[in-house]
């Protein structure tokens, strides 16, 4: 490149951006069955099920501050931590959550539980996943097991 080109995509960067520094993003991440069956919310399934949420799911990692969704986006998907914490910032509350506890998913069609200002936030180096809707939905009508999970957080969430 020479530097007159150098030179306007930098000036380009700065007149967009404001600056050359972006905000940190998550990073896309590869699912493994092996893992996925030891994640608290998936233990039920068997392997034909694990693979089915693989092809019909996307995992995130996740650096500790960074916002993984609101309720505004909530409707559209629902989230499973699948290793590292969380928090749900919400009603001026911080509750706190590993991949064990009741509040190991968030949104989907629950999204009515959560108030207008809830944030789900990770609170350390995690590892997320992010379910469309629809495909959850269709886990559920193909009798994949989370019920236990889900009874868990509605408990949670409608306690909050």
């Amino acid at each position: 490149m020479n530097i007159a080109r150098y030179l306007l995509a930098a000036a380009f960067a700065i007149a967009v951006g404001g600056c050359t520094t972006q905000e940190p993003h998550m990073k896309q991440s590869v699912t493994y069955l092996h893992l996925l069956k030891k994640t608290p919310f998936f233990t039920r399934l068997d392997k034909r099920q694990l693979q089915w949420v693989i092809d019909h799911s996307t995992e995130w990692e996740a650096q500790a501050g960074m916002e993984v969704s609101n309720r505004l986006d909530a409707n559209d998907h629902i989230w499973i931590l699948l290793d590292g914490g969380w928090q749900i910032e919400q009603g001026g509350q911080v509750l706190k959550a590993g991949h064990a506890d009741a509040a190991k998913w968030y949104g989907g069609e629950h999204v009515a539980l959560l108030p207008p200002d809830s944030r789900l936030i990770a609170n350390q180096h995690s590892y997320v996943m992010r379910i469309a809707r629809a495909d959850f939905e269709a886990m559920l009508a193909r009798r994949f097991d989370f019920t236990q999970h889900l009874a868990q957080g509605e408990a949670f969430y409608g306690a909050h």
